[in-house]
């Protein structure tokens, strides 16, 4: 307790030096708790935008399907969706049928300025679309696409000065890689918090798009929502069970194994907050570091008539190290004050990047604000990691000046 209170008078003769440390290691823990918080906020809301207007939670393809996903075939559809439909609701699943096709949007000089076409893909979508995704929720039941109409993305319909009224030539590709041009009126535009899918939406009637390219009641796939993710591979294998005597192979995917870009983008924030938190321990060993020299070299003198009436080298190796942990205390409580101030506003009203985010796309599934999240355990690694790191970089010029011995340390500061 001696080597404690001689540590902490010590940090107060030297006062601005001290706080001048400790306000670097407070400005680099405030710092890795306000980017992890936008990092882990963005995470949680693109996880959400992803299952709600992307990929729901899980999906049911064709095997021969997925194998030949890039090419959206016609040919290897489920061949009795409403079967599946029919199981997985009376097993108490909300779930759908989508079909995807491959367009091209034909633009002319009149109306774009250019003569040519425009690749798109064509979700073609039924009433029960709302039970898993929040697209459409909004929609009335006569606001629904139907024969000859569209529904679009409101940041694509503004990129091909499209608007509700619009008549546009769409070119779909059948069965037997030949087209047939469609024309369709813009019926409706949807603005949604996934940036994805305003930059490409393009909503049809399944009724109307299986009539008119030939597939019966083909589907590409089957979409389930769950109201939790916690156990996916455990949903996986009772709706796989479920189907079991389906005669079709079908494939079974979570949300995490369609959406290997956002994964990708998750992996990367883990790498980013390390790193982050490495170069706060940085910052705080170089600012400790300096000033353990600075307060040992000043003192040498002293140490030097410490010994001399008999404290031992481990009891200045001790107290010299209380007065690093100090710093590092003080830089780590006034860095989580102040993060933690900082992070209730990030919470609360969040940072508008709308301006950045209509042309660009991050990987994140964000439209306008991004917003920040508590997490305990970040504010514990960097209150630890502060202190701990504040000890581990003073452990080097301590050991070396305990080591002197009474005359050269007398000598030294003399």
């Amino acid at each position: 307790m001696y080597l404690f209170q001689f540590a902490m008078k010590n940090l107060r003769r030297h006062r601005r030096r001290t706080l001048i440390t400790a306000a670097a290691i407070a400005i680099g823990i405030a710092s890795f708790i306000l980017i992890d918080s936008m990092l882990l906020g963005a995470e949680a809301e693109s996880e959400r935008n992803l299952i709600r207007y992307e990929t729901a939670s899980i999906r049911i393809h064709s095997s021969s399907w997925w194998q030949q996903r890039h090419a959206l075939p016609l040919s290897d559809l489920l061949e009795e969706p409403e079967a599946l439909l029919a199981t997985l609701r009376k097993a108490g699943y909300r779930a759908t049928a989508r079909t995807s096709v491959a367009a091209q949007l034909l633009t002319t000089a009149q109306t774009f300025g250019i003569d040519g076409s425009l690749p798109l893909v064509i979700t073609a979508i039924d009433a029960s679309d709302s039970s898993v995704y929040q697209i459409i929720e909004g929609l009335d039941a006569d606001q629904l696409p139907g024969e000859y109409e569209l529904i679009l993305g409101a940041w694509f319909a503004e990129d091909i000065k499209a608007r509700v009224g619009s008549r546009l030539t769409l070119a779909l590709r059948t069965d037997h890689q030949g087209e047939i041009e469609v024309p369709v009126t813009v019926s409706g535009l949807i603005d949604c918090p996934n940036p994805n899918v305003n930059r490409t939406l393009a909503l049809m009637d399944r009724a109307f798009i299986n009539s008119i390219l030939d597939l019966g009641t083909g589907a590409s796939s089957i979409d389930i929502a769950l109201s939790s993710h916690r156990n996916l591979a455990k949903e996986q294998k009772r709706i796989a069970e479920l189907l079991a005597s389906y005669p079709e192979e079908l494939t079974i995917l979570s949300w995490e194994e369609l959406a290997p870009d956002y994964l990708a983008i998750s992996a990367s924030k883990q790498g980013g907050s390390a790193l982050i938190l490495f170069l706060v321990f940085i910052i705080a060993a170089v600012g400790i570091s300096n000033t353990m020299l600075m307060a040992i070299y000043e003192r040498t003198n002293e140490i030097g008539v410490l010994k001399a009436l008999g404290i031992s080298e481990a009891e200045l190796y001790r107290s010299f190290l209380y007065e690093a942990a100090g710093i590092g205390a003080l830089g780590s409580i006034v860095g989580l004050l102040t993060g933690a101030l900082a992070n209730l506003y990030l919470v609360e009203v969040g940072i508008n990047l709308s301006f950045m985010l209509r042309d660009l796309d991050i990987g994140y599934r964000i439209q306008e604000s991004m917003y920040g999240a508590w997490e305990l355990r970040t504010f514990l690694a960097a209150a630890l990691g502060g202190i701990i790191l504040s000890i581990v970089a003073a452990l080097l010029p301590v050991r070396r000046v305990t080591k002197l011995s009474i005359v050269d340390a007398l000598r030294t500061g003399g």
